[in-house]
């Protein structure tokens, strides 16, 4: 008998996808080198103000169920973080939402937004679960490419060329995703691109997702543009949340915008907030904590700027090393905390990147993630986390397998 939904064979992350081999591995006895995952709070442990601030929401008895919506302490501090960083109006009262981080905002939203065959797009690389996501609502990708030797630069033309082509298929397009920064590339979109995505959406009756998470750790001379500051009059939906910017990944706690006040704006409100009290409510004493938290400007002002720093050496370092070897090329990131190079899969015996990231893992004890789960072939993702004698000990190995799998 099938007992399983045809809709629920979309789940899957490759960022996961090789964790019980790497348990297994460990109990073994070996010792790994785990790049698959992006967690900054395993090398930089989340600041103490935060902590504190939890343990002092736990001490207060603040462990109870509270608003669907979140705590209203919680969405003054994301209006109020909004309006000094980006200049922008963002009502707390009807126009924010917490999540269990920014997963559970993009499955609801594929949930609320997509029907059965309708499409989103989804810019090549995306993040990992944003196709599952909506496979899991019924909903097709509408793929269109960054262009990788252009130093992942989106062609807007082109990406009007797919939407009237998927018009003409008769196909329905409900939203585009942005990740910007990138989660798996550190590419970061410029102004003027993103006003251009704004003009598409608005021409074509589309509305826009822009998943933010990382958007100040953000590489030096380098200028982040939220989409909350182009898309005015334009629906659209702001992804954020505490786990990348304060380094607190294990509060899971996310926020969701929803600005405007367009019709379709209204509709999404009312039907996020259901949707959302239907698992009742986020972690309330995470969220008494980041609200703190986000009040705590000088303080998170100077750990924002420490941790970047520290990411941006590692990140950098990384990349020099990649670009030394033989067997692969990476774009330097210019945000987050990932590099995404593209191995020369012609210089090895190797079928494809799963194969190399679940054999690297075998031999060298190296836990990566396959490029093809965002959606990019033969390429691989590390995250630019560890310490640099960590990192540069892991592209040795890394190159060291590539040596001895080569044609």
């Amino acid at each position: 008998m099938d007992v399983i939904s045809n809709f629920s064979k979309n789940a899957e992350n490759a960022i996961e996808e090789e964790t019980a081999t790497a348990e297994r591995l460990e109990r073994e006895g070996r010792k790994l080198t785990r790049l698959n995952i992006g967690d900054p709070a395993v090398f930089f442990p989340t600041p103490k103000y935060l902590t504190e601030a939890y343990a002092k929401a736990l001490a207060q008895g603040k462990t109870h169920y509270v608003n669907p919506r979140g705590i209203l302490q919680l969405r003054e501090a994301v209006s109020a973080r909004y309006k000094r960083h980006y200049k922008v109006d963002i009502s707390a009262s009807d126009g924010i939402f917490i999540t269990n981080g920014v997963s559970e905002a993009i499955m609801s939203l594929n949930i609320m937004l997509v029907n059965p065959g309708e499409m989103g797009i989804l810019f090549t690389p995306y993040y990992a679960i944003c196709k599952s996501s909506l496979g899991l609502a019924g909903g097709d990708p509408l793929l269109m490419p960054y262009n990788e030797e252009k130093g992942w630069e989106l062609d807007t033309e082109e990406l009007e060329a797919k939407i009237s082509a998927g018009r003409k298929e008769g196909k329905r397009i409900k939203y585009m995703m942005v990740t910007n920064p990138s989660n798996p590339t550190g590419m970061v979109l410029d102004r003027k691109t993103l006003e251009r995505l704004v003009e598409v959406a608005k021409n074509n009756d589309i509305i826009i997702i822009s998943d933010e998470i990382y958007d100040e750790i953000i590489y030096a001379g380098v200028k982040f543009t939220s989409m909350c500051q182009v898309a005015k009059g334009v629906p659209h939906i702001i992804l954020n949340g505490a786990s990348k910017d304060l380094d607190a990944t294990g509060f899971r706690i996310g926020f969701t915008l929803i600005p405007e006040n367009d019709r379709a704006s209204e509709a999404m409100r009312l039907k996020f907030e259901e949707l959302l009290g239907m698992r009742l409510c986020a972690n309330t004493p995470a969220q008494y904590a980041i609200a703190d938290g986000i009040n705590n400007v000088d303080e998170n002002k100077k750990e924002v700027k420490e941790l970047v720093a520290a990411i941006e050496e590692r990140s950098r370092f990384a990349t020099k090393l990649i670009n030394e070897s033989r067997y692969m090329h990476v774009v330097p990131p210019r945000g987050a905390y990932y590099i995404f190079p593209k191995l020369d899969m012609k210089m090895l015996n190797l079928k494809n990147d799963r194969e190399f990231v679940h054999t690297l893992l075998l031999e060298e004890g190296v836990l990566l993630t396959r490029g093809s789960g965002f959606g990019c072939h033969d390429h691989v993702r590390l995250v630019a986390l560890p310490p640099k004698e960590i990192l540069e000990l892991a592209i040795e190995k890394i190159n060291a397998f590539c040596k001895r799998h080569s044609r």
